[in-house]
């Protein structure tokens, strides 16, 4: 070779192994032909490889350094196919591996893994998700093989080592380039890459190690919760192959209607009709709480079922009464609202007698011939507002 082995790697030449080796990986990233197309990096690539097959080898080196022939006559034709030159330094180049194709060091793959976590929904009642409930759940998972005990082998048998891979998991491809013999590593079709066979399978999960069960257990639900909330349990989910730990189980809620109540957030929301005269008039009405639908007899007496809500006379349809600490509670702490919406009905039918009557008031208030009274739609800005107020004065 004509020119300098340590210049074609751009090191010295009191340069250790460390320090070759980390130069021929800079180099063989900069001119592989996978990587760099030009035809010229080929050549330029052939050169720094066939100097690092002489400068990694001691024997070779020395040989080189005393001015002899390090090929021992093979010239270029010999490179790549002496024990100096190994192709798993390029692969240790470009993938970082441990030196033997990227692959080798992995081992067999283990039987025993971690299963899926599972998902089931779950419907409950307002009340329940206010105040929380305990459920049992009817589930389908898979559960360790009683028959084996999850390893997966009939009784009186167990796993033995691949006798194709010897139990490696992993079987080496060896193919010819221009670059030699590359070899590389691939799970081993015979054992799948778990390094041992299961001669006899037992014949209740076929090897898995796990069987589908229906099971029951219990799932206690947080008062608070909401449509979407997910509540986790943990390793109750699907048994893992090879009995391997189980996944959690997640019971996503979903909140049914209610016939009174409508929920946003945790503030709770309702409408009550009063008559034209009551809301006239004034009265006071009755109204169950969402702890109704809760109650039993064996309740808590102070538990209040119901409260008394007063509709001021004169109340217009649509105004609003707020009532603290009514709503839902907080999956954090604290409780929402009870916002109770008032709507005003007008009597549709009138008597001959209550038309008059309604005359009659009608000419008392000074409207026999009432002007309506039109009003932008929508609510006011804050800027609107503060107008409005500024004019008041």
């Amino acid at each position: 070779m004509s020119q300098d082995l340590y210049d074609l790697l751009g090191v010295s030449r009191d340069a250790d192994a460390d320090a070759i080796k980390k130069a021929y990986r800079k180099a063989a990233r900069q001119y592989h032909p996978d990587v760099n197309p030009d035809p010229a990096s080929k050549e330029k690539f052939g050169e720094v490889s066939r100097a690092y097959e002489v400068l990694s080898d001691p024997q070779k080196r020395a040989a080189y350094d005393r001015g002899g022939d390090p090929f021992g006559g093979a010239g270029a034709g010999g490179f790549g196919q002496g024990a100096g030159f190994s192709f798993t330094d390029i692969m240790d180049a470009f993938f970082g591996g441990s030196g033997q194709g990227g692959g080798q060091g992995r081992g067999p793959r283990p039987r025993v893994r971690r299963g899926q976590d599972a998902l089931i929904r779950l419907e409950i009642d307002l009340a329940e998700a206010a105040f929380g409930v305990a459920r049992e759940l009817k589930v389908d998972t898979a559960v360790t093989c009683t028959t084996c005990g999850g390893d997966g082998a009939a009784q009186g048998s167990h796993p033995v080592p691949c006798e194709t891979c010897r139990g490696q998991g992993e079987v080496a491809h060896v193919q010819r380039s221009f670059l030699g013999e590359i070899r590389t590593l691939r799970p081993c079709a015979a054992c799948r890459g778990f390094g041992t066979v299961i001669p006899e399978p037992c014949r209740e999960c076929s090897g898995d190690g796990r069987v589908r069960s229906r099971r029951a257990l219990t799932v206690k639900i947080p008062a608070g919760v909401d449509t979407g909330t997910r509540v986790q349990l943990a390793e109750e989910g699907e048994v893992g192959p090879g009995g391997g730990p189980a996944g959690d189980l997640y019971v996503e809620i979903h909140v049914a209607p209610h016939d009174v109540f409508t929920r946003s957030g945790n503030d709770l929301h309702c409408t009550v009709t009063v008559r034209m005269t009551a809301a006239a008039l004034g009265t006071t009405l009755t109204i169950p709480t969402l702890e109704a639908d809760v109650a039993s007899e064996d309740s808590d007496p102070e538990l209040e079922t119901s409260f008394e809500l007063e509709v001021r006379p004169g109340t217009q349809s649509g105004m609003e009464q707020v009532l603290r600490g009514r709503g839902v509670p907080g999956l954090r702490g604290g409780r929402g609202d009870l916002i109770v919406t008032v709507a005003v009905e007008t009597p549709g039918r009138l008597d001959a007698r209550q038309e008059e009557l309604l005359r009659e008031l009608a000419a008392l208030r000074g409207e026999e011939a009432p002007d309506g009274q039109v009003r932008p739609g929508g609510a006011k800005s804050v800027f609107g507002r503060l107008r409005d107020a500024f004019n008041a004065h």
